[in-house]
């Protein structure tokens, strides 16, 4: 039987989170689209998964051809620019008259809805980064969203056999993450601590903050 695909629209914390999936330590910033969406103007980037076109999206509050992102002074600096002159990771923001596909939207029945794992601590999380398939092409990125009274960090990994099946590995939050990075320094037995800076030595997670709980995360009440 065959699988329906669509696409599933996941709403970003904010504009510096989108930029900071686009780009942080990627070394080719991804394709950002902007398109009318539920009446309004977003931006977005999205992650191809086996039938469902995921697509991360913020308002789009400033129009321009790329989003820039650097990291100068170990603090991030997001932002939509004109032109590319200064030293940047920069993302081409291509504008669409309507939608990026002809997917249809499905939010109800997603057929490749993650299967939620928890994991038991922040550094297993961390470590769970490494591919030993591909060792030099690992992806860091880390979401985090609300869940009930709190929050949760996970990671998304997959598995292929006949069909494929994505597990979302998280940890339970203490609290909201108000920071944009986990910093890492597991060779020296550190334990991850959130960061807003960059500092040469630590390994570094970028952290992309979900407004609300969405359903292709798997969880249920």
């Amino acid at each position: 039987m065959s699988v329906s695909q669509n696409e599933c629209f996941v709403e970003l914390f904010s504009f510096d989170d989108l930029a900071r999936y686009a780009c942080a330590f990627r070394e080719y910033p991804q394709r950002v689209y902007s398109q009318e969406f539920n009446g309004e103007r977003v931006v977005s980037c999205s992650m191809m998964l086996a039938n469902t076109l995921l697509i991360f999206y913020t308002p789009l509050k400033k129009s321009g051809r790329y989003i820039s992102y650097q990291v100068t002074g170990g603090k991030e600096i997001c932002d939509i620019v004109e032109s590319t002159k200064d030293i940047s990771h920069y993302a081409p923001v291509v504008h669409m008259e309507s939608q990026i596909s002809p997917l249809p939207e499905n939010e109800k029945d997603i057929p490749d809805q993650f299967h939620p794992i928890p994991v038991k601590d922040l550094g297993s999380l961390a470590r769970l980064t490494y591919d030993p398939e591909f060792p030099d092409e690992q992806n860091l990125t880390l979401f985090a969203l609300p869940r009930k009274k709190s929050w949760i960090l996970g990671y998304i990994t997959s598995l292929e056999m006949d069909d494929v099946y994505y597990n979302f590995n998280y940890v339970e939050l203490d609290s909201e993450p108000t920071k944009n990075f986990l910093k890492y320094q597991g060779n020296h037995g550190k334990n991850p601590e959130f960061s807003d800076t960059i500092d040469h030595g630590f390994s570094y997670f970028p952290i992309i903050k979900i407004k609300n709980e969405h359903p292709v995360f798997g969880f249920s009440d």
